[in-house]
């Protein structure tokens, strides 16, 4: 018997009497989540301010950051298909790095959903103040709350369902601008700021107008359009036939980054010069106000605002996954381990809820809304960093400890472990990019805050019974491991 049944067959024997997800996403479902959640609010409102600061380069930025995060997923779901009992990485991770690693991330990735569904929140109140000016902020604020639970209360499927549809309106809306864009461009189109042309992407100082600084500060706001690239990761206990369906999903991350991302940047660049771009304001819906179409530019406010729901009713959906699987292991109260009688964790799911409300109280505690949702934005894409870094890190345990499961594993991650280097040294240059401006560099002061009271949570946790019980189950597992490889 392999080293991988024998390990699967000892998690799911001590796992048998838990509540389980129903595997109700189907391969359709999977690839459109997998797509919404990576396709949201960071690429529609960040990317305003991205290309304000870095000018044409920022195409680069996006091309750089998504060819890293590829390799993370990669690693990622060779771990997830390593073991199918394995709900999310926070799984893996306890199981590889320690019970301490399983803690952290599920409780830092509930976080990093949570704050991106407060940016979602002041990003929706934005976009429908610009829809009904006069509007109260807190009006949509709290009815995008109450939305969001009212859509994943019913079955998986029907989330399933809801954010199929929402990720399929965003890749229309990013298909037709790309499509009218090329329009544009071939017929001349004039606009008050000028003729579009590709020309504009290089005919206001360059690909580097603002130099290497400039082109280092883009990477601040765009690594946040990237929060969420790992959703298949937590929705991997829900998902039917994980072997073939996980694999596709992450396989085609390069293909979305180039359309969604490069070949957007490139048609809003070249119909409209970079110096248009203002921070706080999505290009998207400026494209076609500054080219005097007010109606398409109405429509596009509309996407927009479905494009922040999808992503925020993506991160309802994976916090509330993610305190289901830490109720399990002893890390969160037993009360958030219960599932209603169509399979979903509601008590989770009204805990995240809840706490979205701070998206509200922040619409009217910073100077606007752009201030507001970069300091959330920064803290995190910090955050989320931690996260990926500890994939990479049980990658490389994995490697270590289980070789002959590597060696069978029919989604091996390419480059192996010069490539798991590679990337945390680009995570490296991120955080040192964060330091280079006052705003990221003060919400990035204000992270370890988080850290330090996971840490004093921990060391009253970790005294649990259930807990405790996870721990001799993780050692026994180890030290069985260790005698096999002897």
């Amino acid at each position: 018997m392999s080293e991988q049944t024998t390990t699967g067959q000892r998690t799911a024997s001590s796992r048998d009497s838990e509540p389980h997800l129903s595997r109700s996403l189907s391969n359709r479902h999977i690839q459109l989540l997998a797509i919404g959640g990576a396709i949201g609010t960071g690429l529609f409102m960040g990317s305003g301010k991205t290309i304000s600061v870095a000018g044409p380069s920022v195409i680069f930025v996006y091309m750089i950051i998504g060819f890293m995060l590829f390799f993370v997923m990669r690693a990622m779901g060779q771990l997830l298909l390593s073991n199918l009992n394995y709900k999310s990485f926070s799984d893996f991770a306890g199981d590889l790095l320690g019970p301490w690693a399983g803690f952290f991330t599920g409780w830092t990735y509930w976080f990093c959903w949570v704050v991106t569904g407060v940016a979602d929140v002041i990003a929706i109140a934005g976009y429908a103040n610009e829809l009904m000016p006069g509007i109260p902020l807190w009006i949509p604020g709290i009815a995008t709350i109450a939305i969001l639970l009212l859509l994943n209360l019913p079955t998986v499927k029907a989330f399933g369902e809801t954010e199929f549809w929402f990720a399929l309106i965003k890749i229309v809306a990013i298909v037709a601008l790309i499509a009218v864009g090329l329009v544009m461009i071939f017929t001349g189109f004039q606009s008050s700021a000028g003729t579009a042309s590709f020309t504009n992407l290089w005919s206001h100082g360059g690909f580097f107008p603002k130099e290497f600084m400039g082109f280092v500060a883009g990477f601040q706001i765009a690594v946040f359009a990237f929060v969420g690239i790992e959703l298949v990761g937590t929705a991997a206990a829900e998902t039917k036939n994980p072997e073939h369906n996980l694999p596709r999903a992450i396989n085609a991350i390069p293909l979305r980054v180039m359309l969604f991302y490069v070949g957007a940047l490139i048609i809003l660049m070249s119909v409209t010069p970079w110096t248009e771009f203002k921070a706080g304001h999505s290009p998207f819906i400026g494209m076609f106000s500054l080219a005097g179409l007010g109606m398409a530019a109405m429509v596009v406010n509309l996407v927009v605002l479905t494009s922040a729901m999808s992503s925020a009713n993506s991160g309802i959906y994976s916090t509330s996954r993610m305190v289901f699987g830490l109720a399990n292991d002893g890390d969160a109260p037993k009360l958030f381990g219960r599932l209603s009688s169509r399979k979903v964790p509601q008590n989770a799911l009204f805990l995240s809820c809840v706490l979205l409300l701070a998206g509200v109280v922040l619409l009217y505690a910073g100077k606007d809304i752009g201030a507001a949702f970069d300091m959330v934005t920064t803290v995190s894409a910090v955050c989320f960093m931690f996260v990926w870094s500890i994939i990479l890190a049980s990658y490389l345990v994995y490697r270590k400890r289980r070789p002959e499961q590597h060696q069978a594993s029919p989604f091996k991650m390419p480059g192996g472990i010069p490539m798991i280097w590679v990337v945390f040294a680009f995570f490296a240059f991120l955080i040192w990019a964060l330091t280079t401006q006052p705003d990221t560099l003060t919400a990035l002061l204000v992270t370890p805050i988080w850290f330090a009271i996971l840490g004093v949570a921990y060391a009253v946790v970790r005294k649990s019974p259930l807990h405790q019980a996870r721990v001799a189950e993780w050692k026994a597992m180890a030290e069985s491991e260790t005698a096999a490889a002897r």
